[in-house]
C-alpha cells in the first residue's frame, strides 16, 4: 500500500516537531538556548500553518511545524510545499486519531493534477511507522473526485464517465448497466434524454450494484448529476458563468468516489448507484424553453429554464432509485448558484427529508472537519415551480433558489423513503493549502463517516 506523498517506513527521514500556539511555549523551554533564539529571530510563535526549519553542523536538523486544530486534517496541508524535499517523520508519538489527521492533511496539501503537464519540483513526503489503511482510501477518494472535475469535458464526456465507472466497478467485482441514446426513452428515462439530445455524444444512465448477492444486508442508493458540460443550453448561459462548468458532473464524481470508498472499505450494504450522464449542448434538437417533457415517474415538466437541466436528469434517475427500494437514498449534485449565494463555496448545502439522517451527516461533517449545512425543505415554496399546463414547472421565481430545487427533486420520491441531497460545489475558485484550485471533494468525508457509522457501527 503507498502513495507518492508518503515515503517507504525504512526511508531516512528528518523529525518534525507539531506545535500549537498554546504548547509552543513549554515546547521552546525544553529545547536548547540557541534554538529558542533561532525561532525567535525568524519570528516563530507556533501559530497555525507556519513552519521553521532548525539548524544541525551541515544543515537542517529536523523542523517544527505550527497547527492549529490536531485533529483537523487541513492543519498540516501547508507542510507538503512548505518543507524542503525528502521525508520527514513525527518527533514524538501520536495519538492514533491526529496521527490519521496528519496522514490525510499530509494526502490533501501533496495533491497535484498532472494529466496536461508535469509536476514542478519535488515535494517533502510524511513517513509513518504504517499507513492508516483508511485515510489513504479517503484519500483516494478525494483525488478521485478532483482528478474527474479537473479533466476537461473533451476527456470527460458521459462515455468516459462511463468508462471511469466500469473501472472502478471492475476493481470491486461490481456490475454495469447502462441505458443510452434511443434506449432511454425504450426503458422509460424520457427526461435524461430530453436534456442530452441535442449532443453529439448520447446520454446515458450508468447502474452499477455491487453486493447485491447479500440479500439480508440494507440496501442503499447513491446518485449523482453527471451533466459532462452545460452550456445553459437554448436559455445559454454568459461567458464567465460557462467558463467551468465541466464540473458540473460534481455531483457523479462525488457519487462514484463515495461507491469506491463503501466496496472498498467492505461496507455491509448492497449498493446502488446512478449516474445519469449527459452534455446540456445547443444543437438544432436542443430542448427549447416552454416545452413539457414526460418523467419516468409519471408527472409531466413545464421547462421553464433550459439551464435547470440537472434537476431533470435526477427527477428520472430518483425515481428509478426509488423502484429498487432502498432504505437511503443519498444524491450530490452542483445544482444550484443560489447555494453559493446562501452559504459560499466551502459549505454544501444540506437538504433531508428525515431528520435522523440530517443529524448524522451534520455530525460526521463536525468530526470529519469536513462540514455541511442543513437547509429548509420548507414546501409552501413548491408554488415557485407552478405551471399552468403541467403537473410541475422545472424553475420559476428567483426566490429560494437552492429550496426549490431540493422540492422540485423531493416530487420524485415517495414520503416515506428516507432521502438528502447535497447541493456541493464541487470546486475550489483558489489556492490554500489542501484545497488546491480546481476539482474538490465537498461532503464526501462526511458522507462516508455517516455512512460508515450508520452501517458498520
Amino acid at each position: 500500500m503507498s502513495h507518492p506523498a508518503y515515503a517507504a517506513p525504512d526511508t531516512p527521514a528528518l523529525p518534525l516537531h507539531l506545535v500549537d500556539a498554546a504548547g509552543f511555549s513549554a515546547w521552546r523551554a525544553a529545547r536548547p538556548a540557541a534554538i529558542g533564539a533561532w525561532l525567535d529571530a525568524q519570528g516563530f510563535d507556533g501559530a497555525a500553518g507556519s513552519f521553521a526549519l532548525l539548524p544541525g553542523d551541515t544543515g537542517a536538523a529536523g523542523a517544527v511545524l505550527g497547527v492549529g486544530d490536531r485533529l483537523d486534517p487541513y492543519a498540516y496541508a501547508h507542510a507538503p510545499t512548505a518543507l524542503p524535499a525528502g521525508a520527514w517523520t513525527p518527533a514524538a508519538e501520536l495519538p492514533a486519531a491526529e496521527q490519521a489527521a496528519l496522514q490525510l492533511g499530509w494526502g490533501l496539501g501533496s495533491y497535484r493534477f498532472t494529466r496536461y503537464r508535469k509536476a514542478k519540483g519535488a515535494q517533502a513526503q510524511l513517513r509513518l511507522p504504517a499507513l492508516d489503511a483508511e485515510t489513504l482510501a479517503v484519500l483516494q477518494a478525494v483525488e478521485r473526485v478532483r482528478d474527474w472535475v479537473n479533466t476537461p469535458t473533451q476527456d470527460m464526456g458521459p462515455d468516459q464517465l462511463e468508462a471511469e465507472a466500469r473501472a472502478l466497478a471492475q476493481a470491486h467485482g461490481a456490475q454495469v448497466e447502462v441505458f443510452a441514446g434511443q434506449a432511454l426513452l425504450e426503458h422509460n428515462f424520457p427526461a435524461i434524454h430530453a436534456v442530452g439530445r441535442a449532443s453529439h455524444r448520447a446520454p446515458r444512465l450508468i447502474a452499477l450494484r455491487w453486493g447485491h448477492e447479500h440479500t439480508g444486508r440494507p440496501h442503499l442508493a447513491l446518485v449523482g448529476k453527471g451533466v459532462c458540460f452545460d452550456t445553459g443550453g437554448l436559455d445559454l448561459k454568459p461567458a464567465d458563468g460557462m467558463r467551468n462548468m465541466k464540473k458540473d458532473m460534481g455531483g457523479a464524481a462525488h457519487a462514484l468516489a463515495l461507491a469506491g470508498l463503501v466496496m472498498a472499505r467492505q461496507l455491509p450494504v448492497r449498493l446502488t448507484v446512478l449516474v445519469p450522464a449527459v452534455e446540456n449542448a445547443v444543437g438544432p434538437d436542443a430542448l427549447r424553453p416552454g416545452e413539457i417533457i414526460a418523467t419516468r415517474k409519471g408527472l409531466s415538466v413545464e421547462v421553464d429554464n433550459t439551464d435547470a437541466e440537472g434537476r431533470l436528469i435526477l427527477c428520472d434517475a430518483l425515481a428509478y432509485a426509488a423502484e429498487q427500494q432502498p432504505g437511503l437514498v443519498l444524491d450530490f449534485a452542483t445544482l444550484t448558484g443560489a447555494a453559493r449565494i446562501a452559504l459560499g463555496p466551502d459549505l454544501p448545502a444540506l437538504f433531508a427529508n428525515d431528520d435522523a439522517v440530517a443529524e448524522a451527516w451534520l455530525a460526521a461533517g463536525r468530526q470529519t472537519h469536513d462540514p455541511v449545512w442543513r437547509m429548509p425543505l420548507w414546501r409552501p415554496y413548491l408554488r415557485y415551480l407552478h405551471s399552468n399546463v403541467a403537473d410541475i414547472a422545472n424553475a420559476g421565481s428567483r426566490m429560494a433558489g437552492a429550496v426549490t430545487a431540493a422540492l422540485y427533486l423531493e416530487r420524485f420520491l415517495p414520503e416515506n423513503l428516507p432521502w438528502a441531497h447535497l447541493d456541493t460545489y464541487a470546486w475550489n475558485d483558489n489556492s490554500r493549502p489542501g484545497r488546491p484550485a480546481g476539482g474538490e471533494a465537498l461532503g464526501l468525508r462526511s458522507a462516508w463517516a455517516m455512512l460508515r457509522a450508520r452501517y458498520a457501527g
